[in-house]
């Protein structure tokens, strides 16, 4: 008995998590997907997925650039709805800074572009429908048959390098913070 309700309490957590995650809020369950998260100052993993268009795009493409490669749950909820819009208020200031803006989830590409459409995003949306890109990234939740790309993000410098990692994410302020090293690191290098 004991261990079936230990299961129960361990399942309504992740519930409890995903909600958290998908409305923005901060829940300290979330940060166990960053466990695996690749470290500040290691290469970025390069990956290959499909945008909001339906076409391949992949992370070396960007050499050259700075990236800001942020995972987020689901289209459509409160939270990533805020963020994205955020990223896309401000994509006139990223693209000033050569920068630009890939936004990653288990979602499809056909859920993207509904999402691009309706939001009006003018950003990249990749689709990693096989949760493999999150993973390597240490940027998923599991929710046993069901599993959500992680809020984080990462800022790759133009030499494909992580330079910044963001593992515990507040949506509404988050494209500030993020121009903000930018800026920082950018007078650095």
């Amino acid at each position: 008995m004991m261990n079936c309700s230990k299961l129960a309490i361990s399942r309504m957590l992740a519930v409890l998590a995903i909600l958290a995650g998908m409305l923005g809020l901060d829940y300290v369950g979330l940060r166990a997907a960053s466990d695996k998260a690749p470290a500040t100052g290691a290469a970025a993993p390069d990956f290959t997925l499909n945008s909001q268009e339906g076409n391949p795009v992949s992370l070396h493409e960007y050499r050259g650039k700075w990236v800001v490669l942020y995972f987020y749950p689901k289209d459509f909820t409160s939270g990533c709805t805020t963020e994205a819009h955020n990223f896309q208020r401000d994509l006139t200031q990223y693209q000033q800074k050569d920068a630009v803006i890939l936004g990653v989830s288990v979602d499809t590409t056909d859920s993207h572009q509904k999402f691009c459409s309706k939001e009006g995003l003018n950003f990249k949306l990749l689709s990693d429908t096989d949760h493999k890109v999150s993973e390597e990234y240490g940027s998923i939740m599991n929710l046993g048959v069901k599993k959500l790309s992680a809020r984080h993000t990462f800022l790759i410098n133009p030499d494909g390098v992580i330079v910044k990692e963001y593992l515990d994410v507040d949506p509404g302020k988050h494209s500030e913070e993020v121009l903000a090293a930018l800026t920082e690191l950018q007078k650095k290098s």
